[in-house]
């Protein structure tokens, strides 16, 4: 009997099995049993060819290349130094900056989160802010000042950048208080860097124009009619003097020749000056006197790579060899060292700044010396810094190299100087310029959470008046000559050396402290009362 082509499509046949025996087989047992050998003979020959072409190999060993970079890209830490640090091996640095050995990774564990640790806690600034509000005098005054082509006052300043930096702001108040323009102050060639950087190369020129020009009138050259035909240079300025003796000494001079040359203004003005002359003063050296450009750049640069893991602190180390040799101190690293330093001294006593009659320890005792490594690390540990803290390091390489800075970077093993976060690349511009390299440690260390300086100095006072006037940011001051006794104390407990050394720099952390308070202070360093202000008096922007 003939079947019908729609009847045979629909015909199914059937396997009678027992469920003892389904339910025996396991689930990928039964696809095998349903799955056609045919198709998966064709899926295999369809992946042979792939496998055996190159192309194929080649491209799967690009993309797995590919994503490991990716990986490595990811956990790059750019606070990792670029370069190695001369002072240390590479081994050395590898130990300090990855933070791999078991007791670092142990203090990365342990320690809190570092914005919660009351080492990083800033200063009740009291609400002070900058105010550098002049009088109608003072700028009807500078109408006159302005409108005069016939006075010019040009200055020759000396010593390192900050050193320079504190005569140019003099130099701008003197030349206020001649009535005169000053001609864009030249820098002198320092014999012992041998940087011949002009104004231009360190300082922003036209912004420091800019922010004057209702001050004094900043003139790039003299003109024509004013060249020196003769010798109009000034040989000696006492110290500290007054305006009325400036007055007194050029302004005769200076009407008669019409052009006055000053050098060595190191110190030469008084500290304590009328008010507005000590505005001025904040206004050059908080606002006009900004760093050029491309240091700025790098400075920035090397903050945010600082401050990429958290807060971190700035310590300007003072342990060079000129600087034992110039305050009569001792190193303390071995007989030898002190040795050194003790007939280098003898040989060139005029290089001695200090005291001359004082013995080393008696000017230990006095606070005269710059604090070693051990002396700074034993300070850090009993303020509250965690061993956790990242330390930029600005300053000379000290005298005694890696083995000077042990105490600190076995302590505090996350240390870094500008050789160890920039590129080479990004340094190579300011090779062998010591007022450039000075600039990019003193941005770093005015941007820091904590500054600290080991002994006072140009930088020091200057970041310290700069950090005031940003609104009182934490500087700790080191109480030398009450904490060294106790440093000396080998008998003291930790906890109690700690709890004591806390309560000498109570008051020392940055706090508003009234210039007044003490005859000859800088207002560049202490802004207070004259260049800064609270809530309760007027604000006010120049």
């Amino acid at each position: 009997m003939a079947v019908s082509k729609h009847n045979r499509k629909k015909r199914q046949s059937y396997i009678s099995v027992s469920s003892q025996i389904i339910s025996s087989i396991s689930q990928s047992s039964l696809e095998s049993l349903l799955e056609f050998p045919k198709k998966k003979h064709i899926s295999t020959s369809k992946l042979r060819p792939i496998l055996k072409n190159p192309r194929f190999w080649i491209f799967l060993i690009f993309v797995l290349s590919f994503l490991c970079m990716l990986k490595i890209w990811f956990t790059f830490d750019p606070i990792t130094p670029l370069k190695q640090n001369p002072l240390f091996t590479s081994e050395e640095k590898a130990f300090l900056s990855t933070g791999l050995s078991s007791s670092q990774l142990k203090i990365m564990e342990n320690e809190k989160t570092d914005d919660k640790i009351e080492f990083w806690k800033q200063p009740e600034g009291m609400r002070y802010r900058p105010c550098l509000d002049f009088s109608v005098k003072y700028r009807e005054e500078t109408l006159k000042i302005m409108k005069d082509r016939t006075k010019y006052l040009m200055v020759v300043v000396a010593g390192g950048m900050n050193q320079q930096r504190n005569q140019i702001v003099d130099a701008v108040v003197i030349a206020r208080i001649l009535g005169a323009a000053l001609v864009v102050p030249v820098l002198q060639v320092n014999v012992i860097w041998g940087d011949e950087s002009e104004f231009s190369d360190i300082f922003d020129l036209d912004h420091f124009k800019n922010v004057l020009e209702n001050d004094v009138r900043i003139v790039s050259s003299l003109p024509s009619t004013h060249l020196m035909t003769r010798h109009m240079g000034e040989k000696t300025t006492p110290l500290h003097v007054s305006p009325e003796w400036i007055r007194s000494r050029y302004l005769k001079r200076l009407r008669r020749d019409g052009v006055l040359l000053l050098r060595g203004l190191d110190s030469r003005l008084s500290k304590d000056l009328p008010s507005e002359l000590q505005k001025l003063r904040c206004k050059v050296a908080f606002h006009a006197l900004r760093f050029a450009p491309h240091v700025r750049k790098l400075g920035n640069k090397l903050t945010e790579r600082m401050r990429s893991k958290g807060p971190y602190l700035a310590l300007h180390l003072r342990m060079e060899k000129d600087v034992w040799v110039r305050t009569g101190c001792l190193p303390g690293l071995s007989r030898e060292y002190d040795a050194m330093i003790n007939n280098e001294r003898k040989s060139r006593p005029k290089l001695l700044t200090s005291r001359n009659n004082m013995t080393y320890h008696d000017r230990k005792l006095a606070g005269l010396c710059p604090l070693n490594a051990l002396e700074v690390t034993r300070l850090l540990k009993a303020l509250g810094a965690p061993q956790s803290t990242r330390i930029y390091w600005a300053g000379g390489i000290p005298l005694g190299g890696k083995e000077a800075l042990r105490p600190l970077t076995r302590e505090f093993p996350h240390f870094y100087n500008k050789e160890d976060l920039a590129l080479p690349e990004e340094l190579e511009p300011f090779a062998k310029k010591a007022s450039l390299m000075a600039a990019i440690d003193h941005i770093v260390s005015e941007n820091s959470d904590v500054f600290m300086a080991s002994h006072g100095g140009n930088m020091g006072h200057a970041i310290q008046g700069q950090r005031a006037y940003a609104g009182h940011k934490k500087t700790i001051t080191p109480n030398k000559r009450q904490m060294l006794l106790y440093f000396m104390n080998s008998s003291l407990p930790e906890a109690e050396f700690n709890d004591i050394i806390m309560d000498l720099h109570r008051d020392s952390l940055g706090q508003p402290e009234l210039r007044t308070s003490k005859v000859g202070r800088d207002v560049t360093k202490y802004p207070v009362p004259e260049c800064m202000c609270n809530n309760s008096m007027t604000h006010s922007s120049f």
